[in-house]
């Protein structure tokens, strides 16, 4: 009988995937802060991973390709950049912790499995 690691890793592959497609976007941000038009983007992180499920169980998916959304502005500039660093570089850092508990959470899954391997 063989192991279904998406079975057994659960939620948390979808997750990582997409944390590391929102880092990128976050990324991307940042690195655009003082570009004049710039339109800050996001992603629906939680509707996203729903999205993402609902397509893994067969079921219907939901309208829309799951890209990023544009972010309003807390303090909108003049050059129309919509950029704010200290809420991107936020989200950045609590989208990294984000990842680093699903990779922990995969790690714990995977060191169960090696022991009810091994017979422990």
């Amino acid at each position: 009988m063989g192991i279904n690691f998406k079975d057994a890793i659960g939620v948390h592959a979808d997750a990582l995937h997409l944390r590391a497609d929102r880092t990128r976007i976050l990324a991307t941000n940042i690195a655009n802060e003082n570009t004049p038009g710039y339109q800050s983007r996001d992603m629906d992180f939680a509707a996203t991973l729903a999205q993402t499920q609902a397509g893994a169980a067969g079921e219907p998916q939901l309208e829309g390709d799951g890209d990023a959304l544009y972010r309003v502005p807390f303090h909108p500039t003049r050059d129309g950049n919509t950029v704010e660093i200290g809420v991107e570089q936020a989200a950045f850092s609590q989208n990294a912790s984000e990842f680093q508990t699903s990779l922990t959470f995969i790690n714990m899954k995977l060191k169960g499995l090696a022991k009810a391997i091994s017979g422990q």
